[in-house]
């Protein structure tokens, strides 16, 4: 029984470790095909706005409340230091650090992922990708390369839209519900808000987000078997996967870029 236990162990380590090598070097390889697609921007624009705008209602409301709850969280917090002047930093460094970058990756993996994962297997399903192939045309290059930048672009964005709607959120309840002084509220920010060290970190680790999504969602569906039900449960693995990695790389970027 422990050998069999073993075996079973040894199988579902080995099988990760392909299933790793098989998908870095997709990575890659998509990457290298990329200057092709590249070359015609407007295959990316157009999944720019696919993927971007249809994602900003979503983006814009949670990013209203999270700072609303920031905002009120935040107060009763501060308050009971004597240090509601405090609460317009609070509120900008909680975005810009950490809630903006995570919160809108994983709003962008279950809208825009599980998108991209259900595009990309129903035309394989439909054989419309092994028809490119028939006519000499790279599917990875002409339809997986351009959501790929797509979504590595648009991601940033979203990070920044989400976090300037909650800092504007918490300005809403902090200032004009609550009685914290505006002016403090927006020096204070100011003052502990760096550039350098907060808001392209921040930026950073949105595009390092929408690199893993965007990648892990084609490259679900891409290689999801021709069938809806297997098309169904790539567009699952795309959220699962792309959660875990979110946090998980979270906790590294973070480790890395505020560890002084």
């Amino acid at each position: 029984m422990i050998m069999n236990l073993l075996e079973r162990i040894g199988a579902a380590a080995r099988e990760s470790i392909e299933r790793l090598g098989y998908a870095t070097r997709s990575f890659f390889y998509l990457l290298g095909v990329s200057p092709g697609a590249l070359r015609r921007p407007s295959l990316v624009s157009e999944q720019v706005h696919f993927i971007g705008n249809y994602s900003m209602l979503i983006i814009t409301i949670s990013g209203l409340m999270v700072g609303a709850v920031l905002g009120l969280q935040g107060y009763y917090t501060l308050s009971t230091y004597g240090a509601e002047q405090k609460l317009g930093t609070v509120v900008a460094l909680s975005l810009t650090r950490e809630l903006g970058p995570v919160v809108t990756a994983l709003l962008f993996a279950g809208r825009a992922g599980t998108s991209l994962t259900a595009q990309i297997g129903l035309m394989k399903a439909g054989e419309q990708l092994a028809a490119m192939e028939m006519m000499a045309i790279n599917p990875v290059q002409r339809v997986l390369a351009p959501r790929f930048w797509g979504g590595v672009i648009a991601m940033p964005v979203l990070a920044a839209i989400f976090s300037a709607v909650g800092i504007f959120g918490g300005y809403i309840v902090g200032v004009k519900l609550i009685g914290v002084d505006e002016g403090a509220f927006w020096s204070q920010m100011q003052a502990g808000v760096d550039v350098r060290a907060d808001i392209l970190n921040g930026v950073l680790k949105s595009v390092v987000f929408g690199i893993i999504v965007t990648f892990t969602a084609l490259y679900q569906g891409y290689e999801a078997e021709p069938t809806p039900a297997d098309v169904a449960r790539a567009t699952t693995r795309t959220v699962v996967i792309s959660s875990l990695l979110i946090w998980w790389l979270d906790f590294i970027l973070t480790a890395l870029m505020f560890n002084k």
